[in-house]
């Protein structure tokens, strides 16, 4: 359950971080924050593989998730386009999270000679 949290965190830094960059082109003062939330974003990230998760699965997760929360909050945030099609695609990238998610699961649950078999 830590890792999860400290993932979400990961993500909400980066986030954080990439809006600000945006904001930074109108007030320097900003990247205060872009330095600040990418160096925890990356620096949580480095925790989350410390404590175990693959980094397949995080590396994924938080990169995905990012590209897809700073594609709807630009949106909010500073009225850039949201088409239907970038909707879909948002879609697309939460489905390819769920799925990796999933396999990860599923290998390593599965019985060691299931992964030679996989490999092949």
């Amino acid at each position: 359950m830590r890792k999860w949290l400290l993932l979400a965190v990961a993500i909400a830094s980066e986030v954080s971080a990439s809006l600000s960059l945006k904001a930074a082109l109108d007030d320097s003062r900003f990247y205060v924050v872009v330095a600040i939330g990418y160096v925890t974003s990356f620096s949580l990230l480095a925790v989350v593989l410390r404590l175990g998760m693959p980094l397949g699965v995080a590396y994924g997760i938080w990169s995905a998730l990012g590209v897809a929360f700073t594609a709807v909050l630009s949106s909010a945030i500073f009225g850039e386009p949201f088409t239907g099609l970038m909707g879909v695609g948002v879609a697309v990238i939460i489905a390819g999270v769920l799925l990796v998610e999933l396999g990860s699961h599923r290998a390593q649950h599965a019985p060691p000679s299931q992964h030679a078999a996989d490999a092949a």
